[in-house]
């Protein structure tokens, strides 16, 4: 697969890019940890830091599952495979954070038959009065139904590495913190820029230029036998 390197920095920078389009998702409820605390006897940032890293924990989980899924995909061709999916699957998730082409809102929807069990668990943890609640919280709603999220757990599945796709995913997690902390505390004035359209095709385009990187261009040429 990728150099380690690589593989981190781009997981890191699919969190912070695709911020724009987590807000939709987490940033409301981000925002909620932070506006229903006590302030008097809570810590805002303890509160928002155990949601986020339930979330993450989350995160780093289904990348560990799907990671061992593809454990034995070791053989050359399958590894050559799994690069191009992976750049492929970044391209598209390019697309959908650019709000170009949505068609990842499918994955999306089919997370939709988990998270009608976990949402009533949820709203018992609302509102967050402490850090183990905030925990608990952040966990489940790691689960959301989140087309970025799921394609990036699929993307995470091509190193056919339990441990790397845990990585990955725990990386991915990370990127997202400084935007689900922003909005936590300052929910419209980073909403306002994250979410304008310029803002999301240049994030768009940049995870497309991951995407074709990604792609072992001089090995697939090869394969395809037309140099």
């Amino acid at each position: 697969m990728i150099g380690d390197s690589v593989t981190v920095l781009t997981a890191i920078t699919l969190g912070l890019l695709g911020s724009a389009h987590c807000l939709g998702m987490c940033g409301g409820i981000s925002s909620a940890v932070a506006m229903g605390i006590d302030r008097q006897n809570s810590n805002p940032l303890l509160l928002l830091s155990g949601f986020n890293l339930g979330r993450i924990a989350s995160y780093t989980l289904a990348g560990a599952l799907m990671g061992s899924i593809g454990w034995f995909l070791r053989s050359p061709e399958i590894s050559l495979l799994l690069r191009c999916l992976a750049g492929i699957i970044l391209i598209l998730m390019g697309l959908y954070v650019a709000q170009i082409w949505k068609g990842l809102s499918w994955i999306e929807k089919q997370g939709n038959y988990i998270w009608r069990y976990l949402q009533p668990l949820s709203k018992r943890l609302l509102p967050v009065r402490n850090p183990v609640q905030a925990l608990a919280l952040g966990a489940l709603w790691g689960w959301l139904p989140c087309g970025l999220v799921y394609s990036t757990l699929i993307w995470s599945a091509t190193a056919a590495d339990w441990k790397t796709s845990a990585l990955m995913m725990a990386c991915f997690g990370l990127g997202t913190v400084p935007a689900m902390f922003a909005t936590g505390l300052l929910a419209q004035q980073v909403q306002t820029i994250l979410k304008q359209r310029s803002t999301q095709t240049i994030a768009g385009v940049l995870i497309i230029g991951f995407g074709l990187f990604t792609v072992p261009w001089p090995g697939l040429i090869q394969s395809l036998g037309i140099a």
